[in-house]
Formats: C-alpha cells, structure tokens, sequence
C-alpha cells in the first residue's frame, strides 16, 4: 500500500507504507540522511526510523533545527546514563531532559557518590559507547507489562513516573545496555554523538520537593563534532568574564542587600547614569515617533485587575494585596491597565487615533525566590511601555513603525542577530487559557504575521504561548559573544478594549472598540542593562560611559591645567573627573583601563604649551596629541551621534 508524503517544499511523494523519515530522507540524498537526527510528522517530533503508516506531512530535522538539537542531546542523556549504569550497576534513574545548550540526568546512586572526579572516566565511557553505533530502539509497551518490569528491578521512580500513564502512551527506549522508561523521540544511534563534556555534579529533590530524598543530577552538552564543543566552552569562559553580576559589582552600577529584599536591585550612581541615558534616548525616539509621555501610580485597587482579567491569569505572580478601609489594592504589575484608564479619560474621535502614550513604569512581580538572577529575572522593574491605541485600518503601519523602532535600536547597539518569535494561540484552549474570541485571534494572528513578512524581520512561530488576550512577539537577541537573550515583548491586545469599554467615534459617527499594540522595544532597564554589561564586556559605548574622560597630569604641578580641562568638559557637558592620586602616570592608566573609561587625557609640560593633551582610547592605547578644543569637540558630535565606539 503506497502513502503519500508532503514536504516542506509543497512537493507530494509516494512512498510504501511503513517508510521512515530516514528512507524518504536517502531517496533525496545519501548526503542529506547521514545529517538527519530527527523528523516532524505531521507537526509532531518523531524518530528518524519510526515507521510512517498513513499520509502525513513531513520535515526532515538536522542539527540547524532546535528541536534536532533537543532530540539529540536527550539521546546524549540516555548514552550518558549508560556509562554511569556501568559504573553505578545499582542506580536508579528518575528524568533526564533536554534543557537549554545542554541536557541533565537525575539519578539514585543509592549509598554511592558520584562526584566532580568521575565526570572524565564517564565522558570516556560514552565515547567508547557512542562507537558502537547502537540504535535507539522504540518499543511500546503495556502498562501492566511496564510495571512488572520496573517492579522487578524495585525502580520505585519509574513506577511514578507510570502512575500518570495509560495504556497505548508508554513506550521503552533501549540503545545498548540501557532500557529506559522514554517517550522519546531519539536520534537513530550513538555515532552521531562526537561530542560531549559533563558540566557539573549537583544535588536535586526529587520532584523538586524538599520533603523527597535528595537525587544525584549531572548536567553535561553534547555536540556533533568538536569544533562546536570547543566553541560553546571558549563562550562559556568569555561569558564567566562579562557575567553581568560580577562588572555590575566591579563598575559600581548596581547592588542587592538582603535588608531590602532579593530580586530588589539598588542602581549606584554608575547604573543611575546608564539608566538616564537610556531613557533620554526612549523619549527622544518616542517623541518624534508621535508618542505623549504618561506617569501612573505604583498601585492600584483589585476592581481594575479584575476587570483586565490579570487576576485570574496573573495572581501568582503578583505581589499579594494590601487592604485598605474594605479595599484590596495591588502593587502594579504591568502598565496596561493604567493606560487603558488613561486613553478612556477624555472622549476619543477616529481624529485622535492613533493615540500613542508611554511611560518608564515602574512594575513589581513576584518571581520565585529559585528564579531571580542578578537583573535578569527581578521583583521590582523599570519597563520601557507605551501602548497604541488604533483602528484596523491603522494596524499594519502602526505594527510596522514599532518594528523598525527595534531595528533602530539594534543598530545603534551594535546588535546583527535577532529574531521575532511570534506566539500564537491554542484553539483547543480558548476560554481556559485564551479569550474565547476565536475570530479575532485569526485576525490578529494573520495581520502580525503579514506585518512580519512585509517588513522581512526574521521570525518563528511557536505555538500556544500567547498572551491571554491576544498574539506576542518575543524579540530575541544575541550578544556579542553569540549568547541569546529576551530582550522584550511586543503584543497585540485585542481584548483589553472591551474589558474596560473603551471607544472612540468612527467616521460614521458611531462608537468603535479599538485594536491595541502593547510595545516595550528597550525591555525593563534590568534586563537591558544586564545585556550590555555582558554585551559590551562592561566596555559601553561613549554616550552611555557612566565617566567618559579620566583626566591623567603627570604630576601634582600640572593640576591647575587639569582643572581648566576638567571646566572645557563639563561645560560641554561630558561626564569627566581628574585622577588626582599620588600614582606614577604608568598605574593610572592601567587603573583606568580596568575602570573601562573610554578617554583618557594625559599632560605635562609639552602638552601645556600648546593647549593640548594625550588622548588615549579605550582598548586602543595612544591615539595622539590634540588641541583640547578639537578633541571636546570631536567628542561631543560623537556622543550626540551615539556612535558605537
């Protein structure tokens, strides 16, 4: 019996029933099977060598696909729990997941230990294993038949993990000598594992619960060749030297302090600095882009996230509330609510629209004390808002101004690598997880969409990770080291306009319900920071400097000079100061390299003379002698221009 298969292309072929994605991958080309981890089959990742049975469509999956890459190294996992079974042969494993650059394995290693020491002689034994090019093997299996076998090897987390299963979804993976209890999918077999280095050992709760016996977790990566391993470890060194964290204590930007609450950063006059800047640069864009600046409050009474429907999607994630006189009030959480009161304070024509407001609001959320990481994950934000208030007619352009903004910001960071990552909902789960509005989501969907492509912005679809009320985009982006970043969220809310009965008057004169595009191109100052204190190694460009010139006098007699060059600059209005420490000239200059000033000004007698100083640069050294006036003025059109460097 012959079924017909559907590739990306459109291109429809036949094939025996029974084929798999490996056999419809070498009638294209030998070359291109030997590159195939995985397949989806009609949207839903398979094995390479699972059977086809009926029509169905199909993608073949190589490295350069994320969920080849997840398969893959959930395959290094199962490879890896082998080499330990060998030296463990009484452990017991509990979940061993793909996770982000890597995957983890949780065992019981019984009265065993297994420390930081085996991690080498495991990394050998999955070698020797990977060359004997064992397939993964897809076994379903029953569940009675399921519990006998894990039963009889006292398996207690396997039989867990079977309670929450039924008959005709349990399947067995065996590669080798090792069976586990897997959904799968994995790749076809262990040759394509070249790669692998085993991070670190750590311990972890089972089911992550406290109260449960502590497990044994080993985290590792895997690639297929080892010029990738060797580069992902190079970036992982260079990334320890730019952690956010440890420039942020170095450069005086920002600081935590129990006695004010974790996830509760205190920004130091260096932050503060950044900070301004940032936002001079947000109202100077949002201003010629048409945009009216708003403050709002920092709370606000439960009646208003009721009726944004917040509470019942957001609670957990909200501060819990304060009750004042029989109300119950919120610390903010998001912005929207309080712009949408502000767009229906005075009445709106189609004359006013589009209706452009954004504020640096500040928003507090409850993140899991598990989850907070420097400024990457916080309680207290500062986020760059505004909110677009049109009609349908006005969608496309507006959705398109807000994108280039991005782009406008990426090039003056110096960011080449980004990705919109448009979430879409669920219809299966509208009126639980999404508004039960299953037409506008279409809309909506389909005009984002073919804003994206309009614009030829690079973008994914993913589904059911929308916003409760309407379509997002989560704009991804790279650092300079190839680190991948969320910066911020731009979202279509198309249900908010009903919620709080807002309107404006149409040209028919009557009462229309407008679109909304939520935007916060520069993220939340906490977030955006900590990309480029990592993406900048602490090294920011000119304009956004917390100092920009460090005055160097060779000695203590060439200090009322210092001042007069001191005075040229402030007047300019270039953040400088003097080193006036009793240091050779030798030490300045390297303390000043470390501090990453991008100027430094050095003088004597020579230079005195002719009204001018030393300049070196940043990463540069000496760059030459200029007259004094020349270089402030070179230095203010380039702080203006917000050149890269």
């Amino acid at each position: 019996m012959m079924i017909k298969i559907t590739l990306p292309d459109g291109s429809v072929r036949e094939f025996e029933k029974g084929v798999t994605a490996m056999g419809v991958a070498k009638s294209i080309s030998e070359g291109l099977a030997k590159k195939v981890l995985a397949a989806s089959v009609n949207d839903q990742v398979w094995d390479a060598t699972r059977a086809i049975e009926t029509d169905a469509t199909l993608k073949l999956l190589t490295w350069d696909d994320a969920d080849a890459k997840s398969t893959f190294r959930h395959s290094t996992a199962h490879l890896m729990a082998e080499a330990v079974q060998s030296m463990f042969p009484k452990v017991k494993f509990w979940v061993g997941p793909a996770v982000e650059n890597g995957f983890y394995y949780d065992m019981d290693l019984g009265d065993a230990t297994l420390t930081e020491e085996h991690l080498v002689q495991l990394e050998k034994k999955m070698a020797e294993l990977a060359k004997k090019n064992s397939s993964f093997d897809r076994k379903p299996i029953s569940k009675q038949d399921a519990i006998n076998y894990f039963t009889e090897k006292g398996d207690e987390y396997k039989l867990d993990l079977l309670s929450n299963l039924a008959d005709g979804e349990i399947t067995f993976y065996t590669q080798g000598d090792f069976t586990d209890l897997c959904r799968g999918p994995h790749i076809p077999n262990t040759s394509f594992i070249k790669a692998v280095k085993l991070m670190s050992v750590a311990g972890a709760y089972w089911k992550g619960d406290e109260k449960n016996k502590q497990l044994t977790r080993v985290y590792g990566t895997s690639f297929p060749n080892q010029k990738e391993l060797d580069e992902y470890l190079l970036m992982l060194e260079e990334a320890k030297k730019r952690d956010h964290r440890k420039l942020g204590k170095e450069l005086g930007i920002f600081t935590m302090d129990d006695d004010v609450g974790q996830g509760l950063p205190l920004w130091l006059p260096n932050g503060t600095i950044i900070i301004e800047e940032l936002e001079k640069l947000a109202k100077e864009t949002e201003n010629a882009a048409g945009y009216k600046r708003v403050v709002t409050p920092h709370i606000a009474k439960e009646s208003m996230y009721l009726t944004s429907g917040h509470l019942p999607y957001y609670a957990d994630s909200m501060f819990p509330p304060m009750e004042l006189d029989g109300t119950k009030y919120y610390l903010k959480a998001m912005n929207c609510p309080h712009h949408h009161k502000i767009f229906d304070a005075e009445p709106k024509s189609y004359k006013d629209l589009p209706f452009r407001i954004a504020e640096y609001g500040t928003c507090y959320r409850y993140e899991q004390s598990g989850e907070l990481f420097g400024l990457m994950r916080v309680r207290c934000l500062h986020m760059n808002d505004a909110h677009i208030y049109c009609n349908k007619e006005q969608f496309a352009q507006e959705f398109r101004a807000v994108n280039e903004m991005y782009i406008k910001y990426f090039n003056i960071f110096g960011v080449d690598k980004y990705v919109m990552r448009l979430s879409l909902h669920d219809p299966e789960k509208l009126g639980q997880k999404y508004v039960n509005e299953p037409t506008l989501w279409a809309e909506t969907e389909t005009m984002v969409r073919n804003a994206l492509i309009e614009l030829n912005i690079p973008y994914v679809e993913v589904k059911d990770e929308a916003a409760f009320y309407g379509p997002k985009i989560d704009v991804q982006i790279w650092s300079a080291i190839g680190r991948e970043f969320t910066l911020a969220t731009n979202q279509v809310d198309f249900n908010s306009g009903n919620k709080f009965k807002l309107s404006f008057t149409n040209k028919d004169n009557s009462p229309e319900v407008p679109l909304i595009i939520h935007r916060a191109p520069l993220g939340t100052h906490e977030r955006f920071i900590g990309f480029l204190l990592e993406h900048y190694a602490g090294k920011f460009p000119t304009w956004l400097a917390p100092l920009q010139v460090k005055i160097l006098p060779i000695s203590d007699k060439f200090m009322d000079y210092a001042h007069e060059v001191l005075a040229k600059l402030k007047k300019a209005d270039i953040r400088a100061e003097i080193d006036d420490r009793n240091e050779k000239i030798g030490k300045k200059i390297r303390d000043t390299e470390l501090s990453r000033v991008p100027y430094m000004l050095v003088f004597g007698e020579k230079e005195i003379a002719s009204n001018a100083v030393a300049v070196r640069r940043q990463g540069k050294g000496d760059i030459g002698v200029q007259d004094i006036d020349t270089f402030v003025e070179a230095l203010v059109a380039e702080i203006k221009e917000r050149r890269g460097e």
